[in-house]
């Protein structure tokens, strides 16, 4: 195990897109990683389950001519730090905050997909203040998650949360095998090695191996479920214009997500993509880049 646990920590980290540098954001009591790229007003990319930064590599160097771009990686991820505990969305929410606070701003854009997605949508409700414009990328909206623990489709589209909760077996079966399990869920999205080749699946494999980042990832469910729906805090309505862009062929999350979600943002478009799935941003970058660009704009 300790010769795994070694090996595992000198995989190699994800090369920069051009013109991309790296930094460390201090933030509530933890060191966030990110990459950067741009000037101007920020944009604070937050990627998802179980990826880090690296899911934005089409998004930063399209943005960053506009405007100051930073992909985190997320508390628990990649190079971030790992600690124990803080895995609830009021802390999370925190981290956030004060990581725009140590980049030297009081707001930015914001742009969220999956947990990156939930946590800018709770950011949004729970501090408006930092937030400028939002962008969500298939991300559920907290405030209908009681509505959908109701929802028996809902439940089968999501069994994977009722397993993450099984600490240690969860770990094991997602670890073995050199993580060939999340190997085949992003296999699974691009069978015909279309947009995600073997080599990028490997970048977030290698991600997700470093030691203590599996078990933090997880920890991100395990407190959802723990803490139930009242966590995310006040069931604000979303003042900030708000973008959402949604695969339609995503198999965690369905296009039901999107019901009434004006009860919630009082400036809100939605961008479907009939073609695309869970990871819309990777799988049609050029189309999600115009989107943004347009909205930022």
């Amino acid at each position: 195990m300790e010769q795994e646990i070694a090996s595992h920590a000198e995989r190699e980290t994800a090369p920069l897109p051009p013109g991309c540098a790296e930094g460390y954001a201090p933030a509530n009591g933890v060191r966030l990683h990110y990459v950067t790229a741009g000037s101007g007003p920020l944009a604070l990319l937050l990627h998802g389950y179980p990826e880090f930064w690296y899911s934005y590599r089409y998004q930063i160097p399209a943005l960053a001519p506009t405007r100051r771009v930073v992909a985190l990686d997320l508390r628990g991820y990649n190079l971030s730090d790992k600690p124990a505990g803080g895995y609830d969305i009021a802390t999370l929410c925190e981290d956030l905050r004060c990581a725009i606070e140590a980049l030297g701003e009081r707001q930015a854009d914001i742009i969220g997909h999956d947990w990156g997605g939930v946590l800018a949508w709770a950011l949004a409700m729970r501090a408006p203040e930092c937030v400028r414009r939002l962008t969500i990328l298939n991300a559920p909206q907290p405030a209908t998650f009681q509505r959908a623990l109701q929802s028996p489709s809902r439940w089968l589209r999501s069994a994977y949360i009722g397993f993450f909760q099984l600490e240690g077996v969860a770990e094991d079966a997602l670890s073995r095998d050199d993580y060939a399990l999340i190997w085949r869920t992003f296999r699974a999205a691009d069978r015909e090695r279309a947009w995600l080749s073997d080599a990028e699946i490997q970048r977030f494999v290698d991600a997700i191996a470093r030691p203590g980042a599996l078990p933090a990832a997880l920890s991100y469910y395990r407190e959802m479920l723990r803490r139930g729906p009242a966590i995310i805090g006040p069931a604000r309505v979303i003042t900030a214009p708000t973008l959402v862009l949604w695969g339609e062929l995503d198999p965690y999350l369905g296009v039901e997500w999107l019901d009434h979600l004006e009860r919630w943002v009082e400036r809100l478009r939605i961008r479907r993509f009939a073609t695309a799935g869970h990871w819309v941003n990777q799988q049609e970058p050029a189309r999600v880049n115009d989107a943004l660009l347009e909205f930022l704009a």
